[in-house]
């Protein structure tokens, strides 16, 4: 839990949901997600594997995790049960008391060269403004953004898309077909709906979204809500 505001007179609580709960409150608005798994123990993250098939990636999720690459606390391309179970078993016992109550995330894995960020933020002046940019090693080094008020609308979506300045990566790249636009305005229209249903919503980062054959899908996602869990 955090203390916001700026002057400390008029400062409020927030608090951060697990990636699960998180994906299925801005899945709830529309923003499109991937069908993720949640498990309890080793054997649930080894059916859970099973039914999503193929290669899978192992996260722990918990309210209090937010910086679960940071902590190796995410296993990529896990095939077959014993890898799974292994793996489980590893980020389960790395799990510490701060991190209260844990559980795993199974999901389908994503792999792509490319990588974007969306997201949502309450301006204490302007409001919940919307953003879109490239992610990965690009965020840092080019900080490439578009940012609007929300709500808006397909029209406003397209516009942030094209004001990127570096419109190459969304072309063709490393073989791989051009970034779908219309699945990229699906998300941003998902994430406005949210920042303007959602009274509570402090903020909303979807890092990255991984193209994958051409589709922007939301592997990580964190949201902030004003008050108390």
């Amino acid at each position: 839990m955090t203390e916001r505001g700026g002057d400390g007179s008029n400062r409020s609580r927030s608090y951060t949901l697990s990636e699960f709960e998180s994906k299925k409150l801005l899945a709830r608005h529309g923003v499109p997600m991937p069908q993720d798994r949640l498990a309890g123990d080793l054997e649930e993250a080894v059916a859970a594997a099973a039914e999503i098939g193929g290669s899978v990636a192992l996260k722990l999720c918990g309210a209090r995790i937010a910086h679960k690459t940071e902590r190796g606390l995410v296993r990529l391309g896990l095939e077959g049960a014993d890898a799974v179970r292994v793996a489980a078993a590893e980020l389960l016992a790395a799990a510490t008391d701060d991190d209260g109550e844990v559980s795993l995330i199974v999901a389908p894995m994503v792999r792509g060269h490319r990588e974007l960020i969306a997201g949502l933020n309450r301006d204490p002046h302007f409001g919940m403004t919307i953003m879109v940019g490239l992610g990965g090693i690009f965020a840092e080094a080019l900080g490439d953004v578009s940012i609007r008020l929300v709500p808006i609308d397909r029209v406003d979506a397209e516009d942030m898309i094209d004001e990127l300045a570096n419109q190459a990566i969304l072309g063709p790249f490393r073989g791989e077909p051009p970034v779908d636009r219309a699945a990229l305005v699906d998300i941003l229209l998902g994430l406005s709906r949210a920042g303007a249903e959602e009274p509570r919503l402090v903020s909303a980062d979807i890092n990255p979204l991984i193209v994958t054959e051409g589709v922007p899908v939301a592997v990580d996602a964190l949201v902030e809500l004003e008050g108390t869990p």
